[in-house]
């Protein structure tokens, strides 16, 4: 586990470093952190990392977001804010989504506690002291790589 307070230029030159490592593990990214914290600002930055080009908003409204990479990988980007119960989580197609193995990023983990895959990264932001710092923490579960030291 590590942790460091970064500003948003640091937390994107992380993010994509980040980004590289997630496309070629084929990693989940689960991230919490209050609203304000950089999920999307990451996620973004990420996915710029690995080449996605055009626009990559934050998936509050349609859920779910898909990104396709020079490479040809696929990304997932998924915001639970909005999901409340089990079965709405899973009719938003978890299982099937789990079982695709590609990189996926998913925003309010917290909400889909019990179905988070066993190999993941956990990313933990929040605001600092400062309110343009942001603190982050990055957890390797199960057989998950050490993830890219923070800038």
């Amino acid at each position: 586990m590590s942790e460091s307070v970064l500003s948003e230029s640091d937390l994107e030159a992380w993010a994509a470093k980040l980004g590289r490592m997630v496309v070629d593990a084929r990693l989940f990214v689960a991230l919490y952190g209050p609203l304000g914290a950089g999920k999307s600002t990451l996620v973004r930055a990420a996915c710029r990392g690995v080449g996605v080009d055009g626009p990559i908003p934050s998936p509050t409204f349609t859920l779910l977001n898909q990104y396709s990479t020079p490479g040809g990988d696929q990304i997932s980007h998924v915001d639970l804010y909005r999901i409340d119960t089990e079965s709405e989580l899973l009719d938003l197609g978890w299982e099937e989504l789990l079982a695709a193995e590609h990189p996926i990023f998913v925003e309010w983990a917290e909400r889909a506690a019990g179905y988070l895959p066993p190999r993941r990264w956990d990313v933990v932001l929040g605001i600092a002291e400062d309110p343009t710092l942001r603190t982050v923490r990055v957890t390797p579960i199960g057989a998950a790589p050490d993830p890219p030291a923070p800038c």
